[in-house]
């Protein structure tokens, strides 16, 4: 009885096409609202810098990324802010993004001890873990409510976000779209937080190749199209910056399928229903798949080979991740407007060590320097 909804909700939230990405008419539709928060976060960013005398912002700029995905996948899913960019947010939002950060924190334990046993090892981590999904229902029900009530008010209809556009169409169970919605929310953080400090990391530690990005989103933002899916595919090289991090650093370190059917893999007889793993980390860094593999090198993706098989990153076919069109927007813009607005150095270029923690994080979070460009 679960199941049929949740698989006909990917059905209707997953990309159509992985060729076609921000140029497809479901993502075409957000955009504006991930372009919003973003341009919020560069004015956040000169807000700060203008607090320093010294005319810069050296930070460990973690907490604010996370900040910064929440505020803008809320805003495309739900249709409304939550303020998180501003120098006073509002409790209920604090609230919200309090929830979020306990239900992570408190994940990865219960990944590995099943809930009845938990109950009694650490029964406050338990009842943590069922508040903070408590509360972030609770503001998507809350969220439904404001849609109803727009549609009842007889408002000119006009695009307010995934979720009402789900519930105009009417095509999934309302449970169904409030598990799916919500579960982007949840998923959508520090999935997407942390590949944009680990490019941004990249970048200032690769000025020639920061350099040669930010020439192209000149020249792509030159040619005046008011439509943000053109600009977006205007920049290739930035595109690029996206999956040479993931090659380096992905979320999820391997990614799984179980075989409908027996098979030969490598020359190893697979039976159906087998677990097997891919291990995305090992063959990113592998020099048998790329060449020169240490190097950070996003002109490798705009060759004309076919790297279908080599960005696993979001997974493939019909049980990728849901949530990726919306994942790659939000990176592309936030960066499309970062590097046009500040430099980025770092304090140290030696490489990073990293953890795995529910996803791949860095041991110690890089501080990064943003000189605002005149």
């Amino acid at each position: 009885m679960w199941r049929l909804p949740i698989e006909r909700g990917r059905v209707a939230l997953r990309p159509a096409d992985p060729q076609q990405g921000s140029d497809q008419p479901c993502t075409r539709k957000f955009l504006p609202f991930l372009n919003t928060v973003a341009e919020d976060f560069v004015a956040f960013m000169h807000r700060q810098v203008r607090k320093n005398t010294r005319g810069s912002l050296t930070v460990d700029l973690y907490h604010d990324l996370f900040r910064f995905t929440l505020e803008a996948s809320s805003y495309a899913l739900y249709g409304e802010r939550l303020g998180l960019l501003e120098e006073s947010p509002k409790p209920e939002s604090q609230e919200f993004i309090s929830a979020v950060e306990t239900m992570l924190q408190t994940t990865l334990p219960l990944l590995f001890i099943p809930p009845g046993v938990m109950r009694w090892v650490n029964n406050k981590l338990w009842q943590d873990h069922l508040k903070a999904w408590d509360t972030i229902f609770s503001h998507a029900d809350k969220c439904i409510q404001n849609i109803y009530q727009e549609f009842c008010l007889g408002k000119p209809r006009k695009y307010s976000g995934i979720m009402a556009e789900l519930l105009v169409q009417a095509e999934l169970p309302l449970d169904s779209i409030k598990a799916n919605v919500t579960e982007l929310t949840a998923g959508g953080v520090d999935t997407t937080a942390m590949p944009l400090l680990f490019t941004l990391f990249e970048l200032a530690r690769n000025p020639q190749v920061q350099t040669a990005i930010r020439e192209e989103i000149k020249a792509a933002q030159a040619q005046g199209s008011k439509e943000l899916s053109k600009v977006l595919n205007a920049m290739p090289l930035l595109k690029g910056a996206i999956k040479e991090t993931l090659r380096l650093y992905p979320v999820g370190i391997t990614i799984q399928r179980y075989p409908l059917r027996d098979m030969v893999l490598q020359n190893y007889c697979v039976p159906a229903g087998t677990l097997c793993q891919v291990g995305l980390y090992s063959m990113g860094r592998s020099p048998a798949v790329f060449a020169d593999p240490e190097q950070y090198k996003p002109t490798r993706w705009l060759s004309k080979e076919d790297h279908s098989f080599k960005a696993l990153a979001f997974g493939f076919g019909s049980r990728q991740c849901i949530g990726r069109r919306l994942a790659e927007a939000e990176m592309a813009l936030f960066l499309m407007h970062i590097l046009r607005n500040f430099k980025i150095d770092t304090v140290s270029k030696e490489d990073i060590w990293t953890i795995y923690s529910f996803i791949l994080k860095p041991e110690k979070p890089p501080r990064l320097t943003f000189r605002p460009i005149d």
